[in-house]
């Protein structure tokens, strides 16, 4: 008597049979170059520039290892015996620390101004690509030249911004000059830079996936604009929000030194460097390249932290 045949298992004989062999060296080979260039640009001057953290170079001398020094005077704390007081061994780092952080404060209005600008471009205007146009133009403009423009209108004497003041009576500040000024002139040039560049792009692809249905069902309902925007809009666009503010907290930690070097040479009285200035101060004006590298590592283990921290909780928050 014959056996029954298991159909089931010759069929997935037969499916694998009819798989090309080598699929995964031919993936492996397409992945190569990446892998390359993220080992050679990335990976390795990441531990090379841990390793550097622990010596002590300025370029002109053989480097020469001091261990933990480094980390020491930029994070440690002395006890001062004139004023009896705990000091801190770097005050700048924390100073410019703050800096950063005070200018991440932008972020969030970046956002707002960005899914603003999606929802409105995002309506049958007539002409609406040309508006798309003209709001990602300032992303794609060289920066330096985005920042000459923004100090002629900041200049405090013949600038438009303190021009347009002055016909309503009001005297313009110091905007570039100004301890106090110097930080929310410049976090005004960043959202009107970032408010209409990658960010509506992304809120705008995230609207369009929304289904008109939920918004005609929400009119019936008797939603009104702002109800049906809390409600379904934010709602629905909280993945692009989250992904936008992950990438903008690390570009956020790792920029503001171009713009700062441009337009006010990090002042006045340090009121507008950054960490990434502060690096660049050490390892190109001062050839601390030790004390720069290490710098950069307590910046990175902060964005490590913070953005794991804000995955988590955006994570749990959908």
């Amino acid at each position: 008597m014959s056996q029954p045949v298991d159909l089931t298992v010759s069929n997935r004989r037969l499916h694998a049979a009819d798989k090309p062999r080598g699929q995964g060296g031919v993936a492996a080979l397409f992945l190569l170059p990446n892998l390359l260039g993220f080992v050679g640009f990335l990976l390795i001057p990441l531990l090379a520039a841990f390793v550097l953290s622990l010596f002590r170079w300025d370029l002109f001398h053989p480097p020469r290892f001091v261990g933990l020094e480094n980390f020491i005077n930029l994070l440690g704390w002395h006890h001062d015996p004139q004023t009896d007081q705990m000091l801190m061994n770097d005050p700048r780092f924390w100073k410019y620390l703050w800096n950063t952080l005070f200018f991440l404060t932008v972020i969030p209005v970046s956002l707002l101004c960005s899914l603003l600008l999606a929802v409105l471009l995002n309506q049958k205007l007539r002409g609406r690509a040309i508006f798309r146009t003209i709001f990602y133009l300032p992303t794609i403009c060289a920066g330096v030249g985005i920042y000459l423009l923004w100090m002629y209108l900041l200049n405090d004497q013949f600038g438009l911004i303190n021009r347009a003041l002055a016909l309503v009576g009001i005297t313009g500040p110091q905007w570039l000059g100004g301890y106090h000024w110097a930080k929310p002139a410049l976090m005004l040039m960043m959202i009107w830079i970032s408010m209409g560049g990658t960010g509506m792009i992304l809120y705008l692809a995230g609207l369009q996936g929304i289904s008109p249905e939920l918004y005609e069902a929400a009119e019936l309902d008797g939603a009104g604009t702002i109800q049906q925007f809390r409600h379904i809009t934010v709602p629905m666009v909280a993945p692009t929000t989250l992904f936008l503010l992950i990438t903008s907290l690390i570009g956020g930690f790792q920029g503001g030194f171009d713009m700062a070097f441009v337009m006010t040479r990090g002042g006045p009285d340090g009121a507008t460097t950054t960490l990434s200035y502060y690096i660049y101060n050490h390892a190109f004006e001062w050839f601390n390249m030790g004390y720069a590298a290490a710098i950069a590592a307590v910046m990175f283990a902060v964005i490590l932290v913070v953005t794991s921290i804000t995955w988590k909780l955006g994570s749990s928050a959908r």
